[in-house]
């Protein structure tokens, strides 16, 4: 049986630092039938200098450039290009573990929406990253699924892609709700092995979002899938409901409703309920 096709999607912004370790880990995958697009987003470094190098090491390895338009813009751009039935996107800072397209490629044939697995930090902090399972409701509350996870380019056609209008942050967030959305219900599947390595530094992009742009952000997303938020406002009720619940043990009740969970729930309601 042939091994299906996969493209693995770089974006770059200012990242070349880190590019050739990101592109290393492409390059040692034992799973073989891949491409590597590496999308230049106007970067002012030296992104082209090392990403032609590996092109010119692998032909697997492709690179294009573009004008800066955000990294929806740019995984978008890289994705129309694409060959594989399968897309992993794949930020320039990160990295993959060697077996990870391998151990993903068998869940192939059962024809799951979504692929990923376990994930841990490394950089200014190391440890296992801690998500909530996934869930097809809770998944507007917050996000379980880190970017670098497979999906079908089908499923990238049928949603029109990444929202470019993001360019704050969370668009991979936004993506998965879409997409759960269009299917109805999402069918996921998580890999019991730590395959994807998430730097941590002092200043990023999501930091960014989560301390200056979290509120815009997440409104703009409540607003565009303001029918999905409503469908499930009573599972957010409940939520509370079950916090009050608590109310013999007030420290537990006063944890429970000071989460970070518990503050988004909180926006949601007020949003819907001006």
């Amino acid at each position: 049986m042939p091994q299906p096709f996969v493209s693995v999607i770089v974006p770059c912004y200012n990242q070349a630092q880190y590019l050739d370790e990101c592109l290393q880990s492409v390059f040692d995958q034992t799973y073989l039938n891949w491409e590597c697009i590496i999308v230049n987003d106007g970067s002012p470094d030296n992104t082209r200098e090392i990403a032609t190098a590996w092109t010119k090491k692998d032909p697997r390895f492709i690179y294009f450039e573009k004008e800066n338009g955000g990294v929806s813009s740019a995984r978008n751009f890289g994705i129309e290009r694409a060959k594989g039935e399968w897309i992993l996107p794949l930020d320039g800072d990160d990295k993959i573990d060697k077996d990870y397209i391998s151990l993903a490629s068998q869940e192939f044939r059962n024809n799951p929406h979504v692929i990923y697995c376990r994930a841990e930090y490394f950089g200014a902090k190391s440890g296992e990253m801690v998500l909530d399972q996934f869930h097809h409701a809770d998944i507007l509350l917050e996000n379980s699924i880190f970017c670098t996870s497979f999906y079908k380019r089908t499923s990238w056609e049928k949603i029109k892609g990444y929202d470019e209008n993001m360019v704050n942050g969370y668009e991979d967030w936004e993506f998965w709700i879409h997409l759960n959305i269009f299917y109805g219900k999402l069918q996921v599947t998580k890999l019991d092995f730590i395959g994807f390595q998430y730097r941590i530094k002092e200043l990023s992009r999501n930091t960014e979002a989560m301390q200056h742009h979290d509120e815009n952000i997440r409104y703009y997303i409540y607003d565009k899938h303001s029918k999905a938020y409503r469908d499930n406002i009573l599972r957010f009720y409940e939520h509370f409901a079950t916090a009050r619940a608590l109310k013999k043990d007030r420290i537990r009740l006063l944890d429970k409703l000071n989460s970070k969970r518990y503050r988004v729930i909180d926006k949601v309601l007020n949003f819907f309920n001006k």
